[in-house]
């Protein structure tokens, strides 16, 4: 009976895909096929057939609530890649969005797989959720083999300290860590800078509750004007910098590595600078 009723939530929403995707939409999301096992899936547990499903409520809100505009999308090359980009937000909407507009608007269309916290997996249901559609564990062999495979993954460097900034932070990048240049060294990877202007506004943390968090387990536990982390719904826009290639060995030491880091930060931050200028307001 269970999985009558899934069946049925599962098709509902893949209708749901249907009706908000235009033509041209629906046509790029058949474009995603990929290969998989006899069970539809592939050695990560991504299962593309759940993805499209899942995708519907992340459309809506890419169009209708943060109304996304992609600038500079071109700039992804085919083959493997790192987007490399600010988080923030208290909820991973930014992460979302990144990989819908990958998705919509990118050409080829790309399925992204983004690097998510090792507690991610403790969680009933997020890490079955978490694994079909694409989201893995952020260990350096996860990223290894996904690279070898010339996929594209999305990394925020920040972690849990970007995403859980608190107001008087928001859009000042933190301290970033240095193992997503250990990989594009080592599997000669490009990196795509990537910005995201909106996020930051859409839950703005007053407080962290640090006990509360420690007791729950959680990274943080941040309260909101709205109590919550419930997103507002702001004008998000994401910025797609030119592709930054780098030489050297993975294995250099971190005052090496650091500087090629620092240039990847540079681009982040400066595209986030322009896009703070550009705008015309938070909601618009």
């Amino acid at each position: 009976m269970l999985e009558n009723v899934t069946d049925r939530v599962k098709k509902g929403l893949r209708e749901w895909t249907d009706r908000l995707a235009n033509d041209e939409q629906k046509q790029r999301l058949q474009a995603l096929a990929r290969p998989g096992n006899e069970y539809g899936v592939d050695p990560f547990g991504f299962d593309l057939d759940y993805s499209l499903s899942a995708v519907a409520p992340l459309l809506w809100l890419y169009r209708n609530y943060f109304r996304v505009e992609a600038y500079g999308i071109e700039n992804v090359p085919a083959g493997r890649v790192l987007l490399v980009s600010n988080h923030s937000g208290q909820l991973p909407m930014d992460g979302a969005m990144i990989g819908v507009s990958m998705m919509l608007e990118a050409s080829p269309p790309r399925a992204i797989r983004s690097m998510v916290e090792k507690w991610v997996p403790s969680l009933p249901y997020v890490s079955t959720f978490m694994a079909r559609v694409g989201q893995i564990v952020g260990t350096p062999e996860n990223c290894r083999r996904l690279l070898e495979s010339e996929e594209a993954i999305l990394v925020f460097p920040e972690g849990a300290r970007g995403i859980n900034k608190l107001w008087p932070q928001r859009y000042q990048l933190q301290e970033f860590g240095l193992g997503f240049m250990r990989l594009a060294l080592e599997t000669n990877t490009p990196i795509v800078p990537v910005a995201v202007v909106g996020a930051e506004e859409q839950a703005p943390a007053l407080m962290d509750l640090k006990p509360v968090a420690k007791l729950l387990g959680f990274p943080s536990f941040p309260i909101t004007p709205t109590g919550l982390p419930i997103p507002l719904p702001t004008k998000y826009r994401i910025y797609f910098g030119e592709p930054l290639r780098f030489s050297g060995r993975p294995d250099d030491e971190d005052s090496e590595l650091d500087k090629k880091v620092r240039t990847v930060k540079a681009s982040i931050q400066s595209m986030l600078h322009q896009g703070l200028k550009e705008r015309r307001g938070v909601f618009w």
